[in-house]
């Protein structure tokens, strides 16, 4: 199989664009890369970790499915994390998103993941649409500085954990079946 072989749009983000339109469209590509890294895979290679870690495809959309959930439904807006996010005892297991991906299937992981990624666009769609636009604060606070987040800052923050966990995406699945690309 090569990279071509599977169907995922990913689109590359404009040269030139206003500020909200360049954030989106990185956070996109990205969300898409991510799509494209899981796409095709069974339940077993969803499920390969590449040891020496026990991070897995599976569950690196489980947990991007969990950091859209928490930084737009929970930070920004000041609701409730997603199901099955909010009843998480994570106390007893504060890397769940992780561990749990291998209980789900191929199909129910991506339709979390697609979940997740809806609901933020709904919740940025909103902001965006506020006079305050990027500048829009969050309704909870850092737990350390006790500062409300701009929608701006949440926006770069997201492209930066897709663009990590996109690199080991990147080895997770040359180790799962060779597949290679951008």
């Amino acid at each position: 199989m090569t990279p071509r072989d599977l169907a995922v749009d990913r689109s590359d983000p404009p040269l030139q664009a206003d500020e909200a339109t360049t954030l989106r469209t990185f956070l996109d590509y990205h969300r898409d890369t991510l799509r494209w890294k899981t796409a095709g895979l069974d339940a077993a290679q969803l499920a390969t970790p590449l040891a020496p870690s026990d991070m897995t495809l599976g569950g690196l959309l489980k947990h991007l499915a969990y950091v859209e959930s928490n930084w737009f439904s929970a930070v920004m807006t000041g609701g409730d994390e997603l199901d099955p996010f909010d009843t998480v005892d994570w106390s007893a297991d504060r890397d769940w998103d992780w561990h749990s991906a291998a209980d789900d299937s191929p199909a129910e992981l991506r339709i979390l993941f697609d979940r997740a990624v809806a609901a933020s666009d709904q919740v940025i769609d909103g902001a965006l649409a506020s006079d305050d636009g990027l500048d829009l604060l969050s309704v909870r606070t850092d737990g350390r500085t006790g500062e409300a987040f701009t929608l701006r800052w949440v926006l770069v923050h997201m492209i930066e954990e897709y663009a990590r966990h996109n690199g080991h995406a990147d080895l997770l699945r040359e180790a799962v079946d060779g597949l290679t690309g951008e």
